[in-house]
């Protein structure tokens, strides 16, 4: 089957398009899924980039995992004898490895059936970049009803899900992006929106409960004095070097407000609760570009300018 491999660690352009094996059913709890569409995340830049935690995982010195990829929407085409909630022919979303290819064979706890109203493209958007947002305000934050919530990087792919997710959840929310988007952020229900090229957050004077940095722009200390007493500081970027787990560390200690890393766990629960949110249009997905998948290296070069609107998105049939 063909598939986006890379073959060494390096910029967008090690990127190609090759020949690997078709996965097969193996444990019997697992899907083959013809896949549709798959999104491009920060995860596959940090891991083609080759950043040092991600080596300890995939190599040191070449990657022993060469197809990328964590979101996928396609075609169930198989079933193991224990996978009972789905069916030949059923259009599913959801997490696994290596879904920039033809074919994925991912466990049945990590996907779950697409929204009916919403195409292949916008499926394959949603699953890690909204699992990571849904999971860090409600199970790190622990928001509800009337918390603040500072939303860093609103117009992203954690993001512009965060805002909504966090509108959804009750809170008062307030947006930091760029001058473009300050308009279309607030399209997502945001209550206030900071342009950050015009104000920095972190000297107006005012605090919030919970501040999810999802671009991995700001650190905890940066953000320390916006917090309220017991506030939170959430990153989901404890891969690059700004944020060394010693500085996180120190943070735990200082006084009530705390720093966390958070890194989303797909499971179908979750995918469950985000497809009604889609289906009854409370949380819609943002596509800010499709890419065949012939286009990797355009699509990794997209991604990697760290100024994508919603998410990329690959179509991979």
């Amino acid at each position: 089957m063909k598939a986006a491999i890379y073959k060494t660690y390096g910029s967008p352009e090690v990127m190609e398009i090759g020949d690997v094996d078709k996965p097969f059913i193996k444990d019997e709890d697992r899907v083959l899924i013809k896949v549709v569409s798959a999104s491009v995340n920060q995860y596959d830049h940090l891991f083609r980039k080759g950043y040092f935690p991600t080596r300890l995982e995939n190599g040191l010195t070449k990657p022993k995992v060469q197809v990328l990829g964590i979101d996928v929407s396609g075609i169930v085409e198989a079933v193991g004898r224990n996978v009972q909630k789905f069916k030949i022919g059923d259009h599913v979303f959801g997490s696994c490895v290596g879904s920039h290819a033809e074919y994925v064979c991912p466990r049945q706890n990590v996907l779950t059936i697409m929204p009916n109203n919403l195409t292949f493209e916008e499926a394959a958007a949603i699953p890690c970049a909204a699992q990571t947002a849904l999971q860090a305000l409600r199970d790190v934050g622990n928001i509800k009803a009337g918390d603040t919530v500072l939303i860093y990087g609103a117009s992203g792919g954690v993001g512009h899900f965060a805002v909504q997710l966090a509108v959804y959840l009750g809170a008062e929310v307030t947006a930091v992006c760029s001058t473009s988007n300050v308009e279309w952020v607030k399209n997502l229900g945001a209550h206030h929106v900071i342009d950050y090229t015009q104000e920095d957050f972190a000297h107006n004077g005012k605090k919030y409960d919970v501040i999810l940095d999802a671009v991995g722009k700001r650190t905890f200390f940066s953000c320390l004095r916006s917090l309220t007493e017991n506030g939170i500081y959430i990153t989901e970027h404890a891969l690059y070097p700004k944020y060394h787990p010693i500085q996180l560390m120190i943070g735990s200690f200082i006084g009530s407000k705390k720093p966390k890393i958070h890194l989303a766990k797909p499971n179908d629960s979750d995918l469950d609760i985000l497809r009604v949110l889609m289906e009854k249009e409370i949380v819609r997905p943002v596509i800010e570009k499709c890419f065949p998948l012939n286009e990797i290296v355009e699509a990794h070069r997209h991604v990697e300018s760290g100024r994508t609107k919603g998410k990329v998105v690959l179509k991979i049939e």
